[in-house]
């Protein structure tokens, strides 16, 4: 099972050492990374990490291929509208999901975007949200994995639906600005809340 240090995955990353060991620590939490200490030469020994069995739900590697093979199918023998029409009918069933849990904060846009972020990080998309402003906007949603990279790499439509489902469920504005399918680290996120009186 491949392992990397922390040096390694901040520099994969684009991120601070210790962003990395925060997220680590919530992935070890979960039981989905373990760590171990390895030693080489004289020095003092380096924590290593790995994803662990228990992982492998969380971050299929097969499922991926076989998702993108039937989209392409459907598109080969049904046409693009097909697709698109099924990647909606997608995201319409996580929006009763997603909605059931931020119902509960109706009104605090806040902790709707950090409720979003949970639920995201749940799914495997080591999510996280944080309330700064960034450009025109109030909130930045990262995803530091893409579970569905390899549907998103060939069908563009199940990232533009993704947006579409963030805006419908927080009703705000979202830009997607970095896209791991697009070759980015990361998928970023810029949310804009609706004001009263305002466009």
């Amino acid at each position: 099972m491949q392992k990397a240090g922390l040096e390694e995955l901040a520099k994969a990353m684009d991120i601070s050492r210790m962003a990395v060991h925060k997220h680590l620590t919530l992935l070890q939490k979960r039981g989905l990374v373990e760590s171990f200490e390895t030693r080489a030469g004289v020095g003092r020994p380096k924590m290593m990490y790995q994803l662990t069995g228990q992982s492998k739900t969380v971050f299929p590697k097969s499922y991926g291929a076989i998702a993108s093979y039937a989209l392409d199918f459907i598109e080969k023998n049904m046409g693009k509208e097909a697709v698109e029409k099924l990647l909606r009918e997608r995201q319409d069933e996580l929006f009763q999901s997603y909605y059931e849990r931020l119902k509960n904060f109706e009104f605090d846009f806040d902790e709707r975007v950090d409720e979003l972020a949970r639920i995201r990080d749940e799914e495997g998309y080591m999510a996280e949200s944080k309330k700064q402003r960034k450009g025109n906007a109030d909130h930045i949603l990262l995803e530091y994995n893409c579970p569905i990279i390899q549907v998103a790499e060939k069908h563009w439509e199940a990232c533009s639906t993704e947006t579409q489902l963030f805006e419908k469920l927080l009703d705000s504005k979202v830009e997607a600005t970095h896209r791991a399918a697009k070759g980015d680290l990361i998928c970023e996120f810029l949310i804009k809340e609706k004001k009263e009186g305002h466009l």
